[in-house]
């Protein structure tokens, strides 16, 4: 395991290198202080999200969360809606982390106790999140964000924003810590390495399938918090993408697709990989359209990659 997960970052270090120094030729002037510092905002959110999706694939059973982005886009709606109806602010992180939670939690339920498909319940709830997230507020902004969390949405220190610091990079710590050293991150390598087995020695299987799928969604009202503190607003459309993106980036970081491999430190590095391409991109003035292309086209590769590893490993 540690020398796969070696591996994964060498590969995901040395593409980062091909990338900076591909940007540095086409386009010297994006790389300075400000680049740097945009580049980690947006990993701030694209981290958050792929850590729950992480966590989600890691449990195998074909496990996927297609609904992040619609679970990011209601919760900083909701919370917002809350606040204007008059729930205190402070209470904004609470009501972020509390609802992304429960939709997690729904999902989790619908794959753990009505058996749906993790693929097709997620894209189900994908699309009911996206879509009460728009309906409920017209697709209109909601402004109001206490200036104290602008502060801390904009902060930076030394180059360095504020919530990468404070929120994503604990976050991912705390995570690697509890899937390594814990018993219930045991449970999740175990059950997503033969979930049969898992079963037979009692491991709670659906219960830690379910908490892993809470998990991912208060990674996500986690990520509508920073949008909400870093835009100021609560935008209905601020998880779009993501779903596709976070997958990548899972996948990308070493973990399985299968389930039972990988960690999250590979899944943090490759999303600064994707953003700084992403960056890259826009930089050089590349069409957006084109910019989903080529996240998807490395979906595809890494998928491939992944195959060919286990028959190579089967042989």
């Amino acid at each position: 395991m540690t020398e796969l997960k070696s591996y994964t970052l060498a590969i995901l270090a040395s593409l980062w290198v091909v990338v900076v120094a591909g940007l540095a030729i086409l386009q010297p002037s994006a790389l300075d202080v400000s680049t740097v510092t945009t580049i980690l905002q947006f990993s701030t959110i694209l981290g958050l999200v792929s850590l729950g999706q992480g966590v989600v694939i890691l449990c195998g059973g074909a496990g996927i969360d297609l609904s992040v982005g619609g679970i990011a886009s209601l919760t900083s709606v909701v919370a917002m809606q809350a606040a204007e109806a008059g729930m205190p602010l402070p209470l904004l992180p609470v009501i972020c982390i509390v609802v992304g939670a429960g939709l997690g939690t729904f999902n989790g339920l619908l794959v753990t106790r009505l058996g749906l498909l993790p693929l097709i319940a997620t894209l189900g709830t994908f699309y009911v999140y996206s879509g009460a997230a728009v309906a409920t507020t017209g697709g209109a902004v909601l402004s109001g964000v206490p200036s104290y969390f602008i502060v801390w949405g904009r902060g930076v220190v030394s180059g360095l924003p504020l919530p990468f610091l404070t929120l994503t990079l604990p976050l991912f710590l705390l995570t690697a810590i509890l899937l390594r050293f814990t018993a219930w991150g045991r449970w999740i390598y175990a059950l997503g390495f033969n979930e049969r087995s898992a079963r037979l020695v009692g491991i709670p299987v659906d219960r830690v399938r379910l908490i892993a799928y809470g998990a991912s969604g208060a990674f996500a009202g986690s990520a509508a918090l920073v949008g909400l503190a870093w835009l100021g607003s609560a935008r209905p459309n601020i998880g779009q993408n993501l779903e596709l993106t976070s997958l990548t980036a899972a996948l990308l970081g070493g973990i399985g697709i299968m389930g039972g491999r990988g960690g999250v430190i590979g899944i943090l590095a490759a999303v600064l990989l994707l953003v700084t391409l992403q960056t890259g991109l826009l930089q050089l003035n590349v069409n957006s359209i084109w910019q989903v292309g080529i996240i998807g086209a490395l979906l595809i590769i890494v998928l491939l990659a992944d195959n060919l590893r286990f028959i190579r490993r089967s042989t």
